[in-house]
């Protein structure tokens, strides 16, 4: 401690010459470019189709359905479980495409144990 008290090296200031102004400045930021990257994906559609296109959908950058297209000759009464599962399919791998791009655009942040 110096004669006066307090830290070491003066206000504000950490052994090895670190300065906590210029890390909140720096922490603040970071934190705008990521709900700016966020709001970026967030923006974006993202489209998936599955069967040859028999079934298609389109999902937003927050992860919600905006729009199914179902081709007429993948509906049949006798077999509604391979319909349903190309639904599945297909919503769920627009949101993996979602997933993917949003840590894709955050990873470049490196923040450990983020993502």
């Amino acid at each position: 401690m110096s004669k006066r008290g307090g830290f070491p090296g003066g206000m504000g200031g950490f052994p090895g010459g670190m300065n906590i102004n210029k890390l909140m400045k720096e922490a603040k930021k970071m934190q705008a470019d990521m709900e700016k990257t966020q709001e970026e994906i967030s923006a974006r559609d993202f489209e998936n189709s599955v069967g040859g296109g028999a079934v298609y959908v389109k999902v937003n950058g927050n992860r919600e359905l905006k729009e199914i297209k179902i081709k007429p000759e993948v509906v049949d009464p006798e077999d509604i479980e391979t319909l349903q599962d190309l639904i599945l399919t297909c919503v769920n791998g627009a949101i993996n495409k979602v997933d993917n791009a949003t840590a894709e655009s955050m990873g470049k942040f490196n923040i450990p144990g983020f993502m």
